[in-house]
């Protein structure tokens, strides 16, 4: 899942930045690009674990 992630949100964020350069901006691009780039980010996150899973394990 992950190698199928990472380069979707290269892809998003080149073509938002190409939107940002080019003469005329289509800002509904930029914005769908940027959504794609951020669910990316939330999908990545959300495995990494936290660093205070242990002391929580231990307060409940």
């Amino acid at each position: 899942m992950k190698k199928f992630i990472i380069p979707i949100m290269i892809i998003a964020i080149v073509v938002a930045l190409y939107q940002q350069t080019s003469a005329d901006k289509n800002i509904y691009i930029m914005v769908i690009a940027i959504v794609i780039f951020m669910i990316g980010m939330m999908q990545l996150s959300a495995k990494t674990p936290s660093k205070n899973q242990d002391k929580e394990d231990t307060d409940v």
